[in-house]
């Protein structure tokens, strides 16, 4: 029988309804695990590890490294790996350990669920039972299993704060389908070496969102001494406003002066990034921006925050930078 290492981090799965609200509550939530679901020991041999118990709000690359760390130092003892985690921040937690474990030879299946385990109509049952048989097959990276289905971790993106189906992958097929049999669809093994622990992150990032009406002098008060990369999240395949006083080609042109990267998601989930598309991105090349393609954004942040504190060469970041490592591209 596989033995998985099951790490609790908080989230609604973690939590009990209290009055008006639900509260984390680090002492129910086992109790209610084999409580409820004692056939879990029918599918593998599970150890459960409490290793820090937050909403996914204040979770931070601190965090991720903690995540990192526990698995490197239960690597070899396992077989596989379930995090539960609450759902707001559960891609970028996801897709920066999809960075940070480097040849990941085992699976790594974040899951949570949008009502706690103590209530009577949650989803946290199903899901959990998912991710726990996910984690013994032959997955060799980190996933998202929510509402049955698995999707990579650095392709997925919040989609719902009300639905049970509460997760998508809007530019990459699920990796199994989850029904009477668990379909797989999507297997890929990115492992050259041996399983390295490489979590760092730089958090000199900041993230614009272009809108009607941004005004660029706002920006004048931004030290970009301080800032080595920016993600301007732009209207469609890369648009954003060119002409006039609102133009942020200017403040591209801060940036390069100052070697601040800067690179291009789009605002709408589903399809890619095209700078050459429209003159706006045409312009934005030119100005020194670089494409995300079709990232979603919680995989170019979390991509940048490894790169920057792994790298120094803005060109060689760049360029990784619109190379897949893990399969985000």
């Amino acid at each position: 029988m596989k033995k998985i290492l099951l790490i609790q981090t908080g989230g609604t799965i973690a939590m009990n309804a209290k009055g008006a609200g639900v509260e984390l509550d680090p002492d129910a939530w086992s109790k209610v695990l084999y409580k409820d679901i004692p056939e879990l020991s029918d599918i593998a041999e599970i150890t459960t590890f409490p290793l820090f118990f937050e909403d996914s709000s204040d979770l931070n690359a601190s965090h991720w490294i903690q995540l990192a760390d526990c698995i490197e130092n239960k690597y070899n003892e396992f077989d596989g790996f379930v995090i539960l985690h609450g759902t707001d921040t559960m891609a970028y937690s996801a897709s920066a350990l999809s960075f940070g474990l480097k040849n990941l030879g085992k699976a790594v299946i974040f899951t949570g669920s949008q009502l706690p385990m103590s209530t009577i109509r949650s989803d946290a049952r199903r899901n959990l039972v998912n991710a726990i048989e996910l984690a013994t097959m032959d997955f060799k990276e980190v996933g998202i299993c929510f509402n049955d289905a698995l999707y990579r971790g650095n392709r997925a993106t919040k989609m719902s704060i009300g639905d049970f189906d509460a997760f998508g992958s809007p530019n990459f097929p699920a990796l199994a389908d989850i029904g009477i049999q668990i379909e797989t669809r999507v297997t890929e093994q990115f492992t050259s070496g041996k399983f390295q622990n490489k979590a760092r992150y730089s958090d000199n990032i900041f993230v614009l969102t272009a809108h009607p009406n941004l005004n660029p002098k706002l920006l004048g008060n931004l030290n970009l001494n301080k800032i080595r990369a920016v993600i301007i999240r732009a209207f469609g395949s890369g648009n954003f406003c060119i002409k006039g006083n609102y133009s942020l080609l200017p403040f591209l042109d801060k940036c390069r002066e100052h070697d601040v990267i800067v690179t291009i998601v789009s605002q709408a989930d589903f399809d890619s990034v095209d700078l050459t598309q429209y003159s706006a991105g045409r312009a934005a090349l030119e100005h020194g921006a670089i494409s995300g393609n079709g990232m979603t954004l919680e995989a170019a942040l979390t991509k940048l925050m490894f790169l920057l504190a792994h790298y120094d060469s803005k060109t060689d970041i760049e360029a990784l930078f619109q190379k897949s490592i893990v399969g985000e591209l």
